[in-house]
């Protein structure tokens, strides 16, 4: 479930909390002709997007952490503090979940969140965003996938990438990093992302990139490390799983590089996050203890 600069912006956003900011233009990519149809709906007289859901997608079977979304974490399960957070934003119109299991679905309902199945096919977090927007009842023009695997994300973060999607029109797609830190370099939970002087994203991975000749992280590097929330067109999202999977995406479990490699581009926004993504069971203590120390309930 989890899963990535820094220039001056035209475009860029001013809010009051300090906990997120943009500094990169917004920048725009249309697909090549696997796009499927997805010149139709880009172009200059697209009316502003101003109907927004956040869906936090959640499945059981994890291979690295079965059953993470219900982990309890100082008393609630993971998915209801993401949940908690998320309702924060007031870019959202709209909170929902969606999964493929039964026991986070009542575990949802427990604590008064709306819930939407899907299948259990659903090969990662955007697939099921793009079932679970076509069962929605109302129409949104922006999703944002929120991870459930970051209890404490900031909701500042989820109003930053929609802002930036919002006042560029023909944006498909827009996420955020973050300062890397070192300890973390070669750990490949920790996705890492390079942009182009522009603001485009041009590589995610799992190893360290860029990569010197040495071997080793250079301190002095503002290596940006991928927080994995992703905004998204919704006629974009409706046709991303018509995209066939590619080499790329495939080598590195990395669904951003499906993207990519189909020739889209991503705005992507820097922000000053430390992130506390939970990846294995060892994370959970580690949240628990930086939750004590700031003396969040």
């Amino acid at each position: 479930m989890s899963s990535c600069l820094s220039s001056s912006s035209s475009s860029s956003g001013s809010w009051n909390s300090t906990k997120a900011w943009i500094v990169h233009g917004i920048v725009a990519g249309v697909a090549v002709a696997a796009a499927i149809g997805a010149r139709a709906y880009l172009g200059p007289t697209r009316k502003f997007r101003s109907r927004v859901v956040g869906i936090i997608p959640a499945r059981y079977a994890s291979s690295r952490f079965q059953g993470k979304p219900l982990v309890q974490i100082l008393g609630k399960p993971m998915i209801q503090r993401t949940w908690e957070r998320a309702k924060l934003a007031s870019t959202l119109d709209h909170v929902v979940v969606a999964t493929d299991d039964e026991k986070i679905r009542e575990c949802c309902r427990s604590f008064g969140a709306d819930v939407i199945m899907t299948s259990e096919s659903c090969q990662n977090g955007t697939e099921r965003c793009s079932e679970a927007i076509e069962k929605l009842e109302k129409k949104y023009d922006i999703v944002v996938n929120i991870q459930g695997d970051e209890p404490l994300i900031e909701p500042e973060i989820i109003d930053g990438i929609v802002k930036a999607l919002q006042a560029a029109p023909d944006a498909v797609f827009s996420t955020a990093v973050t300062s890397l830190k070192l300890e973390d370099a070669m750990d490949p939970n920790r996705v890492k992302c390079v942009v182009n002087n522009s603001g485009y994203a041009i590589y995610f991975s799992r190893g360290l990139i860029p990569f010197n000749k040495s071997g080793k992280a250079n301190p002095q590097f503002p290596y940006l490390l991928h927080l994995g929330i992703q905004s998204y067109d919704t006629k974009f999202l409706k046709i991303y799983p018509e995209l066939q999977p590619t080499p790329l995406q495939l080598e590195e479990d990395l669904e951003q590089l499906k993207v990519l490699e189909n020739g889209y581009k991503m705005k992507v926004i820097k922000v000053d996050h430390e992130a506390h993504g939970v990846d294995t069971p060892e994370d959970v203590e580690k949240i628990e203890s930086l939750m004590r120390e700031r003396n969040l309930s």
